[in-house]
């Protein structure tokens, strides 16, 4: 986005190698979500919102990868120039990304996962 309005196009580059590296991390973060998720022992309350913050997970990852690959097709074509819908795309991935932060704020901050007082709780049949 600053490349684009501040019209220096070498910031394009910069950005196209963040998102390259950021496809790679998503995946990680996403795997290693997965065992975290599997380690947790939910309750019935909170279920929904981690079956939410995983899908959403899995989906920030294709997308992510269809942009970067999008980003890879327009740079082999022009690096100098990059096309207004994909940065309408960069502020909806933006969007995504904050739901998905609130979700695992959710499952921290008010469901308690992985707390100890929390799975104590569940382990004692306390919390349903």
């Amino acid at each position: 986005v600053i490349g684009y309005f501040g019209k220096n196009p070498r910031l394009y580059e910069v950005g196209w190698w963040n998102l390259a590296f950021a496809t790679v991390s998503i995946f990680i973060a996403v795997i290693f979500g997965q065992i975290e998720a599997g380690l947790a022992e939910p309750y019935t309350a909170a279920e929904p919102t981690l079956n939410l913050h995983t899908l959403l997970g899995w989906s920030l990852s294709g997308v992510i990868a269809a942009v970067t690959a999008w980003r890879y097709i327009l740079r082999s074509r022009d690096p100098r120039t990059l096309p207004l819908p994909f940065l309408g795309i960069g502020v909806g991935l933006v969007g995504l990304v904050l739901i998905q932060v609130y979700l695992g704020d959710l499952l921290v901050w008010v469901y308690g996962l992985h707390t100890v007082e929390v799975v104590e709780a569940t382990r004692e049949g306390l919390l349903q």
